[in-house]
């Protein structure tokens, strides 16, 4: 598993594999399944089926739950190396261990307490419903016995094929079987690059000779192990591109069109979130990593995959386990925003869970054993937002379940769902669906009575029955070119509810029968909270949305006693996780460049800059800025942080406004690159209006009374001064 961001001797094989014609990525996640027939070919032949994107997902979508299973040679040292405890399945490259050792954990490989029936039986019991195991991390070490290499399972002392065993295990307790590939391998002789400290040479290595390699062995797992899905990693270093993704994507869709492959097979996932959802890009579903998206990913499917404690692998110093509540709610949050949750454990050297693991598991599964069907098989909550915790639903046959997971148990004994128009027949509790709870309708939606005390702490569960599908009044979207103006600011109110009125007000109060009819955008010209309600047949039937509008006086633009084309640009080497304190560190080296770019050639890895100078700005008012870096980037505008976009990540864009007068301001922008690819841009505009490529004619520095000396760096353009 890579940082968030990031995030041997084999024999060269001779295996080639044939490229496909690309498919056309489908990112709408409809609803069930349905087959497409495909043209025939010769006259009076039987044309194939075509596996559509619905039926290739309906068994994942139903899903919602998974397991993650991070194991290998790295379980060996348990996270700990020379006295250092925080390492994980990424020791070799954080240890900086060289092959030769490394290759030593290969004899002490020996799970004595494996039992692929007690794990699958463990992820079946917690609820979940498929099982990801990594058949090679990034270190090489392959948990399956393959012809294509003695770096595997088969040549340790345990010697068992542990992805034949599991697969056969899940499919007694009736789950699906994955398995995660990563396309870097540290210790193939043939990957590139070689890592920044490693001694080992690079001579004669060859790229599409471990392509190749790569491909043979996906053929071994995919013919032989059958996995739902192929979840692929380690796709960021520079050698890998778009156009190696699509061949493997295809070769994954010509082994078995009904496997689903993940969005790392490919480079354009823009960030652990992140998912391009362009023809060109490859991959059936994003992959955002130790993070839930905020309202989810719509239009596409997507994945959180987590992990227990600080750790993928195994790590024996680590006690930060998340608690089963966590757990629970976690899952709830992601199945209410439309996603699948896969949640990871790291075994241990001898092959069994932690005891921690283990006990979470079992107390989620006892959640699950009653709450299940308000996970699996549903989609997406209807509302923005609920007081009391969140909602999925379940349509069939015309009609609606609304499963209502109650984390806060309202004092009062009453739910509100503000907004929601269909009518509500019944409503339950799953853990006692005998007692049957009162709904009824009042001015703002339906609202259903409880009784007594919450019978779960961690999040009880009502189910709501509907007569036909969930339809909510969303609260109006309040639209503006930016929260922050000079003069004034255009309001304008979106509502997707027809024949509606929405009222609204300016002083942040809740908008009644009695407040402003709004008829059409209009002006802000002081500091206000704009507050909207949609209301039909005399009543609101919306919740009220929020924003606020903040007058700005323009900072004041400064006059450079004298000035010089470019930027001045600092370079500081470090392996960096964000970026350092600049003031505490001293520069290798000194240019002025054009403007906010990188070097060009390959990518910088270990390494900050610092770029400095000003701006000049045509125009006063709002000035909108975006950031986009693979890693970590920040912007200062006359001192003032605008843009955050610090972190490991791959290439992400962050947007900042300020309120600038016409002329020169001071610029900062500091990035930094651990490893893989690297990216820094800079575009700007005032708000509203499109954001460009800040012109390198506007960028300039103010000249030290002394020369100073220029060091010049391959491919980058250096003046002296």
């Amino acid at each position: 598993m890579p940082f968030p961001n990031r995030l041997g001797s084999n024999a060269p094989s001779t295996w080639t594999a044939t490229s496909l014609a690309a498919l056309a990525f489908a990112a709408a996640a409809c609803r069930g399944p349905s087959r497409e027939p495909a043209p025939s070919g010769e006259q009076g032949a039987k044309a194939p089926e075509i596996l559509t994107q619905d039926a290739r997902m309906e068994w994942w979508r139903d899903a919602r739950f998974g397991l993650f299973l991070h194991w290998g040679l790295y379980a060996i040292p348990a996270g700990e190396w020379n006295g250092n405890t925080g390492h994980d399945e990424w020791i070799r490259e954080t240890a900086h261990i060289e092959l030769p050792e490394y290759e030593k954990l290969l004899a002490r490989f020996d799970p004595v307490k494996f039992d692929a029936d007690a794990w699958a039986k463990m992820a079946a019991d917690a609820g979940m419903q498929y099982v990801v195991i990594t058949s090679k991390h990034h270190d090489g070490f392959a948990l399956f016995d393959s012809k294509e290499t003695d770096w595997d399972v088969a040549s340790t002392p345990f010697k068992r094929d542990i992805l034949k065993e599991l697969s056969e295990a899940c499919a007694r307790h009736g789950i699906r079987f994955c398995t995660y590939h990563s396309i870097m391998d540290w210790h193939h002789p043939d990957y590139l690059p070689r890592r920044g400290w490693e001694k080992r040479p690079a001579d004669g290595a060859d790229f599409e000779r471990f392509e190749r390699y790569l491909h043979a062995e996906v053929t071994e797992i995919v013919t032989r192990y059958h996995p739902g899905v192929m979840w692929f990693d380690g796709e960021w270093e520079s050698t890998w591109s778009h156009e190696r993704g699509v061949k493997l994507f295809d070769l994954c869709r010509r082994l078995d069109p009904a496997m689903i492959v993940n969005n790392r097979v490919d480079v354009m996932r823009g960030g652990m979130g992140g998912f391009n959802s362009s023809s060109e890009a490859r991959g059936d579903y994003a992959t955002p990593e130790q993070e839930i998206p905020a309202t989810g990913m719509e239009g596409v499917d997507w994945e959180t995959c987590m992990t227990m404690n600080g750790h993928w692998g195994w790590n024996k110093a680590d006690k930060g386990w998340k608690s089963a509540r966590d757990i629970v709610r976690m899952l709830v949050d992601i199945a209410s925003k439309g996603g699948n949750f896969l949640l990871n454990v790291g075994p241990t050297e001898l092959g069994e869970f932690p005891p921690e693991a283990v006990e979470r598991l079992a107390d989620v599964g006892r959640w699950m054993k009653v709450n299940a069907e308000a996970i699996r098989g549903t989609t997406a909550s209807p509302f923005d937002a609920l007081d009391f915790g969140r909602a999925t639903v379940r349509t069939q046959d015309g009609r609606s379940t609304l499963y209502l997971h109650v984390f806060d148990w309202p004092a009062d004994g009453v739910l509100r769902l503000p907004g929601l128009a269909t009518n509500a027949r019944s409503a339950r509790l799953l853990a006692d669906p005998v007692r049957k709870l009162a709904v009824a309708r009042d001015e703002n939606g339906v609202v259903v009575t409880l009784a007594g005390v919450a019978p779960d702490a961690v999040a009880s569960v009502v189910a709501v029955e509907l007569d036909g599908k969930a339809l909510v009044h969303r609260p109006p979207i309040i639209e503006a070119v930016s929260n922050l103006f000079v003069d004034s600011v255009a309001i304008r109110l979106v509502s997707s509810a027809e024949r509606s009125v929405v009222r609204y007000t300016t002083d942040g109060s809740e908008p009644t029968l009695a407040s402003e009819t709004y008829k059409g955008p209009f002006q802000l010209s002081d500091s206000a909270v704009v507050r909207a309600r949609v209301f039909d047949g005399g009543k609101a039937v919306s919740a009220s949305s929020a924003r606020t509008f903040t007058r700005s006086t323009p900072r004041p633009a400064f006059a450079p006693p004298s000035r010089k084309a470019g930027l001045r640009c600092e370079r500081f080497p470090g392996d960096f996780d964000a970026l350092p304190d600049f003031a505490t560190l001293t520069a290798s080296a000194k240019y002025v460049v054009a403007g906010v770019e990188l070097p060009t050639g390959a990518p910088e890895e270990r390494v900050a800059r610092r770029f400095s100078g000003f701006v000049e700005l045509p125009r006063g008012g709002v000035w909108a800025f975006a950031l986009a870096s693979d890693d970590g980037s920040k912007l200062y505008v006359d001192g003032e942080r605008v843009v955050d976009n610090d972190g490991l990540h791959g290439a992400e864009e962050k947007r900042g406004e300020i309120a600038l007068a016409k002329g020169c301001h001071e610029l900062v922008v500091e990035w930094f690159n651990k490893t893989g690819g690297a990216q820094l841009s800079l575009k700007a505009g005032l708000a509203g209006e499109p954001l460009l490529p800040v012109s390198k004619e506007r960028l300039g520095y103010v000249p030290a009374p002394k020369a100073e000396e220029t060091e010049g760096a391959p491919g980058e353009r250096a003046r002296g001064r």
